[in-house]
């Protein structure tokens, strides 16, 4: 079997685009063709189709991805097992997490890692939490950082609770209160983030039992806290997600207070690769530091 094609058809299921995938995976545009090619003669039927927008899978090629894709993670977790027994640190690890995440918290884990496993190659994919919950079911990612939602068919880490703040413009008067009601984004213009990027704006809104004035929408954090500092409305976003903004914006909690709480998801049907349990291993050692530093920002 080789497992080397399986991991090109996988990842350019996830690309879309054969030439992207070869710079990823090594390989030449005539030389994925030609592996893809390959496979097609061998399976009976075409895999993907090229198209003005790209390149397309075809149904049965969807009908397999799960198979080839649980094939090549089970592939690497072997390797990763097998170098463990026999006193190598080397392997690959796909980490999926919140853009929020990914600025914040994963550089200092990786590096303490890496001081530990220089061998081990890590990939990092950033998106939504439907993204991230996707990619981890589908073996993409052999873990992810996310808010605890759609996860009961993962393996659920808990690391830390990420209060909601209410963001509004430099100049809003808040009459010097010290904590927002949810009542006012009735009354306010509102700026909302997309659900499938973050849910837990959204549960809050629910669970007030209110209606926003929505005036935009946003799947990019960014976006949303370039327009409340325009003075175009106010929202709600997670601390984290604000992080050093506050030169731009002013962040108040929520009144009544929710949060989100922050882990690590894997797949439940399988056991961690030996990489991904000593990289949740760093986390829990490194998150202490990490958090000391967010509360001094």
């Amino acid at each position: 079997m080789d497992i080397n094609k399986f991991a090109l058809f996988a990842d350019v299921a996830f690309t879309k685009n054969f030439t992207k995938s070869g710079e990823r995976m090594g390989y030449t545009q005539p030389g994925v063709s030609h592996v893809l090619k390959t496979m097609e003669d061998e399976f009976g039927f075409p895999l993907f189709l090229r198209t003005r927008k790209g390149v397309t899978m075809t149904p049965n090629a969807e009908a397999i991805l799960p198979i080839i894709r649980e094939i090549v993670s089970l592939n690497e977790k072997l390797e990763q097992t097998v170098n463990h027994i026999n006193g190598l640190e080397t392997g690959h690890l796909t980490i999926a997490a919140f853009a929020s995440i990914s600025r914040r918290w994963i550089p200092k884990f990786i590096y303490n890692f890496k001081k530990k496993y220089p061998g081990i190659e890590i990939e990092l994919l950033e998106g939504g939490t439907d993204e991230i919950v996707s990619w981890v079911e589908s073996c993409q990612a052999d873990l992810g950082f996310l808010s605890r939602r759609h996860t009961k068919q993962l393996k659920w880490y808990p690391l830390a609770n990420d209060p909601l703040m209410a963001i509004l413009p430099k100049d809003y008067d808040v009459h010097e209160r010290t904590s927002i009601p949810m009542k006012e984004f009735e009354e306010q213009p509102f700026i909302i983030s997309a659900e499938g990027v973050d849910y837990d704006v959204h549960d809050a809104i629910r669970k007030s039992n209110i209606t926003p004035n929505i005036h935009y929408s946003s799947t990019d954090d960014h976006t949303v806290i370039s327009m409340v500092s325009s003075n175009l409305g106010i929202s709600i976003l997670p601390n984290l997600v604000i992080g050093t903004a506050r030169d731009e914006i002013r962040a108040l909690p929520l009144d009544p207070y929710f949060s989100r709480e922050l882990g690590i998801v894997t797949n439940a049907e399988y056991k961690p690769s030996p990489a991904t349990r000593r990289f949740i291993e760093c986390v829990e050692e490194t998150l202490p530091e990490v958090l000391e530093k967010e509360s001094v920002l």
